[in-house]
């Protein structure tokens, strides 16, 4: 028989992290536990609230009533929970986890026993631009390859320096720059902007403007030399009918999988299904998990063999995290089985 319980854990972030949608400090998520036998399971919920779909007032109850329900088993827990997608992911998780010889090793693979890395951006945060341009400096001098830099919060024009200055140092070939403007253009300057970066070779531009615009998004995918990948317009589209119909009318460059928010792994699947079938380009990228959900979502990428470079540096943020055994090295995420985990929950 096996029990259920959920646990919160606020992580606090290492220095306040901004994005167009505000400035973070703090960032709840949540843990479900599953026990059977004498053996453990764990699960992280990774909720963002202010974007997830499942950011509702009624979170919580829900999480009670999957544990009280854990009975029904896996796939039905996740028709039922189909309108929370990171608690879908928590129990997926917490299945795998609970079914592997160790509750944090989910897929074996050479990157789980240490002996491949998975390649990743480098992660430039929003501030003012004396900020930003130490970002990108400590990044490069990290040795990484692809540089993710959040656009949106300052002056654009300071934003087009800050994309001359590396250009002016490194070009496309020593390093891939994608820019996520996390929806901050409007509709009648998004292409004008789009246009004016499209001069600094960069590799993509991720939700240049809001979701649910479906017919502006369109016209901008057909009419850009810049590549555009869909991120929050994946938010809320359930099933797999609707998520078709959302791919072939805007046809994206690009999108965006984070399975926090599109209903874990089987939710990322499907979504890869279609857009393979469609010839639109893909990657994987946390959403501010702890490092349980991290190493969860870093794992289950490298089985999925996409050598681009992907969105999993997100583990050092907080005060507060896990230990455990992901390091990144020269731009790359490693598993380095001999540090061990060290979970209290």
């Amino acid at each position: 028989m096996i029990k259920a319980t959920y646990k919160k854990h606020i992580l606090q972030f290492k220095q306040a992290s901004g994005t167009s949608r505000g400035v973070m400090t703090e960032k709840e998520t949540w843990f479900v536990i599953l026990e059977e036998n004498g053996k453990k399971g764990i699960g992280e919920c990774g909720i963002l609230r202010g974007l997830s779909a499942d950011d509702r007032p009624d979170y919580e109850e829900k999480l009670q009533w999957t544990c009280e329900n854990i009975h029904l088993g896996e796939e039905k827990l996740w028709q039922e929970l189909i309108e929370f997608p990171s608690i879908q992911f928590g129990v997926e998780m917490a299945f795998l986890s609970l079914r592997s010889k160790n509750p944090f090793q989910l897929f074996s693979s050479e990157f789980v026993s240490g002996g491949k890395s998975i390649v990743i951006n480098g992660l430039v945060w929003m501030g003012n631009e004396a900020f930003m341009k130490q970002q990108i400096e400590e990044k490069i001098a990290q040795g990484f390859g692809c540089i993710k830099m959040k656009i949106g919060a300052i002056e654009f024009d300071k934003e087009l320096e800050l994309l001359r200055f590396i250009r002016q140092n490194f070009d496309e070939n020593t390093i891939e720059i994608r820019v996520d403007a996390n929806g901050a253009f409007n509709e009648n300057e998004a292409l004008n902007k789009i246009n004016q970066l499209t001069g600094f070779k960069l590799h993509s531009i991720e939700q240049p403007i809001q979701k649910n615009h479906t017919d502006t998004m369109s016209v901008l995918c057909k009419n850009t030399n810049l590549p555009i990948a869909l991120d929050e317009e994946l938010i809320g589209v359930f099933s797999a009918s609707e998520k078709e119909n959302l791919l072939q009318k805007i046809m994206p460059q690009y999108i965006i999988l984070k399975p926090s928010f599109i209903g874990g792994f089987r939710g990322t699947l499907e979504w890869i299904s279609l857009a393979e079938k469609y010839n639109i380009g893909w990657w994987i990228t946390s959403a501010l998990e702890s490092n349980i959900g991290l190493n969860a979502i870093a794992q289950f990428t490298f089985t999925l063999n996409n050598k681009m470079p992907q969105g999993l540096g997100t583990g050092s943020l907080y005060t507060n995290n896990f230990d455990c055994p992901l390091v990144v090295e020269k731009g790359q995420l490693w598993y380095k089985p001999e540090l061990g985990w060290k979970v209290d929950l």
